[in-house]
């Protein structure tokens, strides 16, 4: 996949023809080298752009997907703030040549003071790494968890996901007051989520400037019209930052099935191990003790992480959450036996295994679990390659899916979950990654206790 300047054509296996006229190329990045293209199963939305810096559906190197937030954060500052930060040329070689800047810290001054919402949950991440480029912010991810005891303080829909509503579980002062909010996704192609959310905190938390932040935008005209008709309508600002902007056109259509689950692989020459966080550090990292409920009324009392960003964070205890993750991280790295290791978040649960993997030594990889039903295909630059389709071991009634682990590339993996799924359940995925990697670390930060 080759671009020219400003216009390409993607044909997507052979059924599928997107047009990309670039309109906005603030950096002069190379498109193919922020995504490719996939078929997505999906009766709304038929194409997916598939990054490659974000670390959800391609292994990435995990300082690339850090760098992209903090990259997006300086545009932010440059575009919005019309002031420098000092840092987007370090910035911008280190991100073209693929190198990480984990150790960079913030480097936005405290005269700026965002609210910022990452959404779940492929954003989650990326709205957790733009934040940390902050010296004064504060952080919450929105979730598609549902938990017991707590009412949402906003709740908005994404029409065109799998999982469409959005609950936001942070202290209600974070949202009561006048302070910017910045919205981060990873994409925009109608902005049709990023306009629902802006309605919910309006409705409840008003106040005048909203910005919008996105790796890629594909609003057409007719989308940025009702943008400009909501600031009218609420009498409020909305910026909008982005790493590469312009419009798409899609002509054709997919006639594409979901993956299926694969057989268990023949064989038993697979290494399963569990690592406990909570009890190689139980002081370290702080619990929520929240329960939360399945898709069928199903009660899971394992605690989540106080500093996830899915409760709210501000700069302070990022700060911590930063120090006590380089201890983690140096654990962590003492249990490699490979050069080739893959780091793989789970759902929501992706900043903290994306963190703690860049900090883990060289020839280590990070992507993520997803909910996206992709169409899976060999076919060159196409977005995915392999593909696993399995049980949520947290919540057996949804699918969730893995793609690109190819068969054994890898010598180990280090699976992150946030709390420790019931053993009964994890199996079936641990069956089909055993296909494709032979050393299985399964990293659990709350429970345990089923498993010992």
């Amino acid at each position: 996949m080759t671009f020219s300047k400003t216009k390409h054509s993607i044909q997507i296996l052979n059924s599928l023809t997107v047009d990309i006229h670039i309109t906005d190329n603030p950096y002069e990045l190379l498109p193919e080298d922020l995504f490719v293209m996939a078929a997505r199963i999906n009766k709304k939305r038929s194409f997916l752009f598939v990054s490659k810096v974000l670390g959800k559906h391609i292994p990435i190197n995990p300082q690339i997907g850090l760098l992209t937030g903090e990259l997006l954060a300086s545009r932010y500052i440059e575009k919005v703030k019309k002031e420098e930060t000092g840092k987007t040329a370090e910035l911008l070689s280190l991100f073209k040549n693929r190198k990480g800047n984990v150790n960079s810290g913030p480097f936005i001054g405290e005269d700026h003071n965002p609210v910022i919402i990452g959404f779940a949950e492929t954003a989650t991440a990326l709205g957790h790494a733009f934040f940390q480029s902050f010296q004064r912010a504060d952080y919450f991810h929105t979730t598609r968890e549902q938990l017991v005891n707590l009412d949402s303080v906003i709740t908005f829909e994404e029409e065109h996901s799998h999982a469409t509503s959005h609950r936001c579980y942070t202290d209600e002062s974070l949202l009561d007051n006048k302070r910017e909010i910045i919205l981060v996704d990873d994409e925009m192609t109608t902005g049709k989520t990023a306009i629902n959310i802006i309605r919910s905190i309006h409705e409840r938390f008003p106040r005048i400037n909203y910005t919008v932040v996105s790796i890629l935008d594909w609003r057409s005209q007719k989308d940025h019209i009702q943008f400009d008709d909501l600031e009218k309508e609420l009498g409020i600002i909305i910026h909008s930052v982005s790493l590469l902007k312009g419009e798409i056109s899609v002509g054709g259509a997919t006639d594409v099935h979901e993956i299926q689950a694969e057989a268990e692989p023949k064989g038993n020459e697979v290494q399963i191990s569990y690592i406990h966080i909570n009890k190689e550090f139980p002081e370290l990292l702080s619990q929520m003790n929240e329960p939360s409920s399945t898709l069928i009324g199903e009660i899971r009392r394992i605690p989540y992480l106080k500093d996830s960003g899915r409760f709210g964070l501000d700069a302070n205890r990022q700060a911590k959450l930063s120090a006590s993750l380089e201890k983690v991280s140096i654990y962590l790295a003492e249990k490699r036996e490979g050069r080739k290791t893959l780091c793989l978040g789970t759902g929501e649960f992706m900043y903290i295994p994306m963190k703690l993997s860049s900090l883990m030594g060289e020839g280590v990889k990070f992507h993520s679990t997803t909910r996206s039903p992709i169409f899976v295909s060999k076919e060159r630059d196409y977005g995915a390659q392999y593909g696993i389709a399995f049980q949520n071991p947290e919540d057996p009634e949804m699918a969730q899916f893995v793609y690109n682990i190819s068969e054994d590339f890898y010598e180990e993996i280090f699976l992150f979950f946030e709390r420790e799924p019931d053993k009964a359940s994890l199996m079936p995925f641990i069956n089909q990654l055993k296909k494709y990697i032979k050393n299985i670390k399964i990293v659990c930060f709350n429970g345990g206790e089923k498993n010992e």
